[in-house]
């Protein structure tokens, strides 16, 4: 047993870092030299539900309890301690989406996640009111689309959060959200760190045409950046997270952010000219910027790390799914010969046959799309494997397909950062893409044509980061920036292995991408033929 770490969690010494995926929803207490000590897990699915993707309430609410259990049981299993207090807690989660609320704090419509391609019409006509990229994915749009839908709900909100911020507000009391969040929800102006004020009287204009009794500020969340005092956990929310009594209240917060924000912390990506690659259920890219970018792009989200520094996003919905399922076709066939071949190694073998297919994959497509994709303006998705029979049909090849198609889409979008000239002088990967070493990142750099890094943290992720982002809240010395703290304190002797594209790769990569584009219609057919064959079931 390390008795050093036992001592520090029971003297209440460590940080809570607790992100709810896609997937997992998952807890992890660090030390003061932020190391992982203990974890807890809970696994769950979205599902589509009345033409969104989805949780009920009930499954939030069971869901982080069962995953803080798990933390509470590693904890007395590996150090025989009851977990109380922590020195400091932050809440993360899937960004964007929507949670309307009545000002009883009743949950007014089904939580719309991140994954709906539903709010089409709101977010062209918000795009062109502020001349500024309105994501379907973001808060705002979804409001607004509840509002020309004339749902019966609209007249009732009292306000609006996100998955995190909601979280936040119940074990806290605070009605807040960090910057990076607050990002996805409505535009950021940086040099005032708060909602712009400018389109924020423009949609007031649309809510007062419509009737609505309130105004915007009335029901977004307050807006803080990396470092604030969030609150602390209240009685009320110490009974909801643990009924067993045990936790104390009274523990600092800091401020809730977005799976996109604690990716920039996990990966050291908070700087100027830095960015990072997130990869699990959706891919997205983010790139810190030296200067706003000189057009306005649908394929490019423009939201902020958490202290504030505009960055410019590259979305895609739709990244592992289908390697997952694939896996668990192979592994089923392992099975039927009699192999008991882990989960872990057989990604690993499947990874590494991949690096040696073809560059191009010898002419096999896959479209991993399990949902659509605003990047490629599809709002229906359908997993495609394509070939013509001139394709050299191989494990290696078609394994590279999956791993290339897991991030074809993402390159499109930022082929349009090359466009404007961004400079990019590392993007580092992390997630679950990238826990066999130097597959996915290899391919990645190909397909990018820059240098990809991973940290030894890289499969730590989100979670991770929100641990960082609550020692931040309490560790920061005098006017020591987040970008500083990471550098110096963090990362400071954290070892990182580093790809680099080369040629035959790159070429290949793009030969693949082009036969991708040039045959997306029949991708964008069976989305449509599947998707209705669903709805009709």
């Amino acid at each position: 047993m390390d008795e050093e770490a036992k001592s520090l969690i029971e003297n209440g010494e460590a940080f809570l870092g607790l992100e709810l995926g896609s997937t997992r929803i998952k807890a992890v207490l660090i030390d003061g030299r932020f190391n992982v000590q203990a974890q807890g897990i809970f696994d769950w699915e979205n599902k589509l539900i009345d033409g969104y993707w989805t949780y009920s309430i009930e499954e939030i609410d069971d869901g982080i309890r069962a995953c803080y259990a798990s933390l509470v049981n590693d904890v007395k299993k590996n150090y025989g301690v009851t977990l109380k207090r922590f020195k400091a807690a932050g809440i993360s989660a899937m960004m964007h989406g929507y949670m309307p609320f009545d000002k009883d704090g009743r949950l007014l419509v089904p939580f719309r996640t991140w994954r709906n391609t539903t709010t089409g019409a709101a977010a062209a006509e918000l795009s062109e009111l502020f001349d500024f990229n309105i994501p379907q994915r973001w808060s705002i749009a979804h409001l607004y689309q509840a509002i020309l839908n004339k749902e019966e709900h609209i007249a009732d909100i009292s306000y609006i959060t996100t998955l995190a911020g909601y979280i936040h507000f119940r074990l806290t009391g605070v009605n807040a959200v960090g910057i990076g969040e607050a990002s996805g929800m409505f535009p950021i102006d940086s040099a005032i760190n708060d909602y712009d004020k400018g389109m924020n009287a423009k949609f007031d204009d649309l809510l007062k045409e419509k009737g609505l009794p309130y105004t915007l500020d009335d029901i977004l969340p307050d807006v803080l950046s990396a470092g604030a005092d969030a609150g602390s956990l209240t009685e009320e929310g110490a009974s909801f997270l643990d009924p067993s009594g045990e936790l104390e209240a009274g523990i600092p917060f800091c401020p809730p952010e977005g799976d996109a924000g604690t990716g920039m912390c996990a990966t050291n990506s908070v700087r100027v000219r830095t960015g990072n690659v997130s990869a699990g259920t959706s891919i997205f890219a983010m790139v810190v910027l030296e200067k706003p970018l000189a057009h306005r792009h649908t394929e490019i989200d423009m939201v902020t790390t958490p202290s504030g520094s505009p960055v410019a996003m590259v979305h895609c919905n739709n990244c592992t799914c289908d390697i997952d399922a694939w896996v668990e076709v192979f592994s089923d066939f392992a099975e039927l010969n009699g192999l008991k071949i882990k989960k872990t190694d057989l990604y690993s073998k499947l990874f590494n046959a991949a690096l040696r297919g073809e560059p191009d994959c010898g002419g096999l497509l896959s479209y991993n799309y399990y949902s659509g994709e605003p990047v490629m303006d599809t709002e229906k998705g359908s997993a495609v494997m394509l070939h013509d029979i001139a394709t050299h049909l191989s494990l290696r090849n078609f394994m590279r397909s999956l791993i290339y198609s897991s991030f074809t889409t993402l390159a499109i979008g930022m082929d349009i950062l090359k466009e404007e000239n961004v400079r990019i002088d590392l993007l580092t990967g992390h997630g679950g893409l990238f826990k066999t070493p130097m597959v996915a990142q290899k391919l990645l750099a190909d397909a990018l044509g820059t240098k990809v890094a991973t940290n030894e943290t890289a499969s730590e992720g989100g979670p991770w980061g929100m641990a960082l982002l609550a020692a931040y809240r309490m560790e920061k010395g005098g006017n020591e920036t987040l970008e500083d703290f990471l550098e110096n304190r963090v990362f400071r002797t954290a070892k990182t292995t580093v790809a680099e594209p080369d040629e035959r790769g790159t070429l290949g990569f793009e030969a693949y991408k082009k036969n991708y584009i040039a045959c997306f219609d029949i991708e964008r057919a069976a989305g449509r033929l599947f998707y209705r064959d669903s709805e009709n079931a």
